[in-house]
């Protein structure tokens, strides 16, 4: 199992979209993704750091695994 990365919400919110998240609107501080035939929404802090837990809760409310997150980091966009 891959260890958690330590990232900004940026680096996130450019992975989820690698995964096919769009970035729907803004409140605040924070980014509301959405996915077609996700009832879920992801809100993504845009902190220079996220927290470990927060992370955590991101990837698993995205039905991702942290390996396929990993590879979701490095990887070129898929859509």
């Amino acid at each position: 199992m891959a260890r958690l990365p330590v990232i900004s919400g940026e680096q996130a919110i450019r992975a989820f979209k690698r995964d096919g998240w769009l970035a729907r609107r803004r409140v605040g501080s924070h980014v509301i993704m959405e996915k077609e035939g996700f009832e879920a929404t992801l809100s993504i802090p845009l902190h220079r750091e996220l927290r470990p837990g927060t992370l955590r809760a991101l990837i698993r409310c995205a039905g991702l695994t942290v390996n396929e997150f990993c590879r979701l980091l490095k990887g070129p966009l898929l859509a």
